[in-house]
């Protein structure tokens, strides 16, 4: 955690930049104002009294102390990623030129609507084979038939039926294979006859995230036995994943549903908060550790894929007494707080300087005080420094 340290040349510019204000209040924390003969209030030390406007100017800010939810945290690294079952990366089957785009980045698309059609020498084999086949089975069925009604009549071999019979079961293979292959195609076309068109649709409703061809181009397709590229990218970023590591030695505090919170640089200062939904089963064997899924909605579309992430993951989550990060000072080798601890004769608020002991576990937002403090009393969480340089 990062602790503040008062060094000598911090003291220096504390007090030069609160100059006005120590002078107002040397002049009204150590003497009474009440009459020219009133004999003077001495300041106890280790205290600093402030009237409510020297309070305000110096933007000093104070809190009661009550429970809340602390928690210890994993600190470590991830990426955000899509939601594998909120997209869709979209190929081609066949290989062929671009002759139209429908739908562009940005553009809501439904499920089943056209994206771009490819002409396809592809499709024109497929509708070759289908005929073939189809002219094929015919002969082979009207052969069967002859030789079955001249075996019957005695004037054909058993040997002669059965050959015609083989080559009536393999035209009928030939063509269930034909039509299958027609089949996925007008599956990806939309239906009817095979042309030599391939409309390339999307399988799920969302938005065109990546397009990746244009008018003109040749593009490989999945069944052509090269490297087939991915030409749409639709889904919805509504919902996101975090890929974490987590080291071994921390895998057994990590729950599914533990709270999840995640910080990216593109965003300074921004938190997102989400849960842990799945933890791996099996370590990498070269940096051991396990690979942790965390699932953060997404509403602005802020988290986007590929980002990287601070990701910090709570363990051990328990209530106690526990007071802002941000209150807390460090003097040498005690950690302090400013306490308000009453009203002066005068009106001035009184702040007295208090050694605590707490659990200073990284990355919650609450620290958790075992010694010190109790509840009820009221701290200074903003503007203890300037505190500290009036002692």
């Amino acid at each position: 955690m990062s602790r503040t340290r008062l060094l000598p040349t911090t003291t220096a510019l504390l007090a030069l930049l609160a100059a006005p204000t120590l002078a107002a209040c040397a002049s009204g924390c150590h003497k009474s104002q009440a009459s020219e003969g009133a004999p003077a209030v001495t300041v106890p030390p280790g205290q600093a009294w402030l009237t409510p406007q020297q309070i305000k100017d110096a933007k000093i800010e104070f809190e009661e102390i009550a429970e809340q939810n602390v928690d210890d945290t994993i600190l470590t690294s991830g990426k955000v990623t899509f939601d594998d079952q909120r997209v869709a990366h979209i190929y081609s089957p066949v290989s062929g030129r671009v002759t139209r785009i429908d739908a562009q980045l940005g553009a809501r698309v439904k499920k089943g609507a056209p994206l771009a059609v490819i002409e396809s020498p592809d499709i024109g084999i497929a509708s070759s084979d289908v005929g073939k086949a189809s002219a094929d089975l015919i002969a082979a069925d009207h052969d069967f038939k002859r030789q079955k009604d001249l075996y019957d009549n005695h004037a054909a071999s058993q040997k002669d039926l059965e050959i015609s019979e083989d080559n009536y079961r393999k035209a009928k293979a030939e063509m269930d294979r034909a039509k299958q292959k027609a089949y996925l195609l007008r599956a990806g076309g939309g239906g009817g006859d095979v042309s030599q068109g391939y409309t390339v649709i999307t399988p799920m409703e969302g938005e065109v995230i990546m397009k990746n061809i244009s008018p003109g181009i040749e593009v490989q397709g999945q069944y052509g036995g090269g490297s087939a590229a991915e030409l749409f990218t639709v889904g919805e970023l509504d919902k996101v994943w975090v890929i974490a590591d987590v080291f071994e030695m921390d895998i057994a505090r990590v729950k599914v549903g533990s709270k999840a919170n995640v910080k990216v640089v593109a965003y300074a200062g921004k938190h997102f908060d989400g849960k842990v939904d799945w933890v791996s089963g099996t370590l990498d064997p070269v940096t051991r550790t396990a690979k942790v899924r965390c699932t953060f909605d997404n509403p602005d579309k802020l988290l986007k894929p590929e980002m990287y992430a601070t990701v910090q993951v709570s363990v051990e989550e328990r209530t106690a007494l526990a007071i802002p990060r941000g209150a807390l000072l460090r003097l040498g080798d005690q950690t302090i707080v400013f306490v308000q601890i009453g009203s002066a004769p005068d009106g001035k608020l009184k702040f007295e300087r208090v050694p605590v002991t707490v659990d200073e576990g990284e990355g919650s937002k609450w620290v958790a005080v075992s010694h010190g403090l109790e509840k009820g009393q009221k701290i200074v969480t903003s503007g203890a420094i300037l505190l500290s340089g009036m002692l």
